[in-house]
């Protein structure tokens, strides 16, 4: 695998999308908990995706790997840490905390790539530039994680809720790294087996904790399918050819639009509570490790289109913000 980032505006096209995609993620799962338990949920849309991604790989004739170099112990790595152990994490947390903190939470991934990436791939080190974003993100996850008026949902167990956020950020900050410096692979093969690997363990979970699948509703099984379908396996596939060309640096640039689009999505949509320190830490973590701290030279219709999704999601906000009073969340929050 060639450590040096090639970057495209393909590349810039899949992180717009992953960023849309991912940020009403956390949302659709909001819903969808009312319909089914956390740990089936996170089953459901992962077998679901292995399903998929595996008839597309059938098709092409089951290519994985592309030269004689073999490199399971850490495909197996990247099945764990990309969406087995992530996405139950964020499945169980959003009982007790909000999609919109959910989404924030993934800032943290930039943060964390950027130093492994600088001591594990030759071609993504650390300049000052990146120091000084790295720094200015890392205070403003210090701001999300440390104000208690970011306590939006007043749950008993809403701070483990946090640390489970941020532990599935840390598993797709490692997971990046580990894909980018696996051996020469098909990437539709790469995304297929990883989604496979997944499966296995999230089903044998799913059994252990909650025992056999509950019933679900027509809905729930909507939800489940556009969880499958989306945010997994088509995202799932972007972001593999988004590592294995442009890098996981590159890729986390999707980390600093998710803030954004789960909590316009939440606020919007879901009625969540609005608080302006939410907006303060999302600015930092978003704003300081962004940009070209990357090192990618952003076109010029790319950085317009971003200054303005990202002054129309502010606008929006400020409307919700200079509401006389938020409305009541119309989901319920277990305690």
């Amino acid at each position: 695998m060639n450590d040096t980032p090639y970057i495209t505006k393909a590349s810039w096209l899949m992180v717009a999308a992953l960023g849309v995609i991912w940020g009403s993620t956390f949302m659709v799962i909001e819903l969808a908990l009312e319909h089914v338990t956390p740990f089936w949920l996170t089953a459901g849309r992962i077998v679901f995706a292995a399903g998929v991604t595996g008839a597309l790989w059938q098709l092409r004739g089951r290519r994985l790997h592309l030269d004689k170099t073999r490199s399971w112990g850490g495909l197996i790595c990247v099945g764990l840490l990309s969406t087995a152990i992530p996405f139950q994490l964020i499945s169980w947390a959003q009982q007790y905390v909000t999609s919109s903190f959910s989404g924030v939470t993934m800032a943290a991934v930039a943060l964390l790539v950027l130093p492994l990436s600088h001591l594990l791939i030759p071609g993504e080190k650390m300049t000052l530039r990146r120091s000084i974003g790295f720094g200015i993100g890392f205070v403003g996850v210090l701001v999300l994680i440390g104000s208690k008026a970011l306590d939006m949902t007043g749950a008993d167990l809403e701070w483990p809720g946090r640390i489970a956020c941020f532990g599935a950020a840390s598993c797709y900050a490692i997971s990046s790294v580990v894909m980018r410096r696996l051996a020469p692979m098909d990437p539709i093969g790469l995304a297929a087996v990883s989604l496979l690997i997944g499966s296995g363990v999230v089903v044998i979970t799913a059994f252990v904790i909650e025992g056999p699948p509950p019933a679900i509703s027509s809905t729930g099984w909507g939800l489940l399918i556009f969880l499958g379908l989306f945010p997994t396996a088509l995202a799932n596939l972007l972001r593999v050819l988004v590592i294995r060309t442009a890098g996981p640096v590159f890729m986390s640039l999707t980390n600093y639009q998710v803030p954004l689009w789960s909590v316009v999505f939440g606020i919007i949509l879901l009625n969540e509570p609005f608080q302006i320190r939410l907006l303060a830490a999302l600015l930092a973590a978003s704003i300081g490790p962004g940009g070209r701290a990357t090192g990618a030279e952003c076109p010029v219709w790319c950085g317009v289109c971003c200054r303005v999704c990202w002054h129309i999601g502010v606008w929006v906000l400020g409307l919700r913000a200079r509401s006389t009073e938020a409305p009541e969340p119309q989901h319920r929050f277990r305690r």
